[in-house]
């Protein structure tokens, strides 16, 4: 198997700058072929831009990146990839005056449509009607067709569930399912933390314009630990409660939160030293884990990314 074969998405030392303000620095990293691999992080941190230097919209600062084997940055390539690319942009915008079905017909000279009917089937918009009088459900569901009726080896989305309600956005987790079980590869930002977890094979967490974690979903959680609230009837300091294998301790609204690691027992005996008014365990889930690699400083971040990161309107599959 060749490396674009293994890689359909290569990126090494990628860096975006706007003027002084960072968009996204030294991203490096590999999606495997077949993979379903997310973006994950809050508006602001890096994800459209990382996506739109990946699809030639804008030019890299610095590092390399490749899709299918093309350099990003080479124009000739670039062409032939859009062939076997399909591109669900974040806030999808068609010409108002013409209808559905002629948005799927323009897609489909340029790249084929054998799936149209089955797509059109499962996610259902009024396609003889102009798409000025579309829900923006509606125009979600015409732009998922548009973008995979030519089934792409690849296809690269932003905030792709974005106005679709949850039966829809169920229909289309299945239909990145079935891509990955036949080879097809997707790439897809989202701070929608439930379907990251629903479809991802591996996650990378972006802050402030950076890649901070690279691993599989369930790595990830299980690295979060086990969560403990507890409410105590004395009012230690939270420092008081750590011990080794304690991850962190937080103190709010009167209870005591801990991350453990390890060494749950070392819990019972420190608490043998306190009242226990409550007691709860859980396993950690995928918003602990953002909570801890965002925290209350994400604010501050995403102000510092957010000149790079702003609301830009695409055309589904034009890329």
């Amino acid at each position: 198997m060749s490396d674009a074969e293994a890689h359909p998405v290569a990126v090494d030392g990628l860096t975006k700058y706007y003027g002084d303000v960072r968009g996204v620095e030294d991203l490096t990293f590999a999606v495997e072929r077949g993979e379903i691999f997310g973006f994950l992080g809050p508006n602001g941190a890096g994800k459209s831009t990382a996506i739109r230097v990946l699809l030639g919209l804008l030019k890299p600062t610095d590092g390399e990146a490749s899709l299918l084997g093309r350099d990003v940055t080479n124009r000739e390539e670039l062409r032939e990839l859009k062939r076997h690319l399909g591109y669900l942009p974040s806030d999808v915008t068609f010409y108002d005056r013409v209808t559905g079905a002629e948005v799927l017909d323009y897609f489909g000279r340029l790249r084929g449509d054998e799936r149209r009917a089955e797509l059109v089937d499962r996610f259902p918009s009024p396609l003889e009607r102009k798409i000025k009088t579309y829900s923006s459900g509606n125009r979600q569901k015409l732009a998922i067709v548009a973008t995979f009726m030519h089934d792409p080896e690849l296809a690269i989305m932003d905030e792709p569930t974005s106005g679709l309600d949850p039966l829809v956005q169920n229909e289309f987790y299945e239909l990145l399912e079935e891509r990955r079980a036949r080879g097809r590869t997707s790439v897809f930002s989202s701070h929608v933390l439930s379907e990251v977890r629903r479809v991802c094979d591996r996650v990378g967490i972006i802050r402030n314009g950076r890649l901070i974690e690279l691993d599989t979903v369930a790595n990830i959680l299980a690295e979060g630990g086990t969560i403990v609230t507890v409410r105590l009837a004395e009012e230690p300091p939270p420092s008081a409660l750590e011990f080794p294998g304690t991850a962190r301790v937080e103190r709010q609204d009167g209870r005591y939160r801990l991350v453990l690691a390890e060494e749950f027992d070392a819990l019972i005996d420190r608490l043998h030293e306190y009242t226990v008014l409550d007691l709860e365990v859980r396993e950690a889930s995928i918003e602990d884990v953002f909570m801890h690699f965002y925290g209350d400083s994400d604010a501050e971040d995403g102000a510092s990314a957010s000149a790079g990161d702003g609301s830009r309107q695409g055309t589904a599959g034009s890329h």
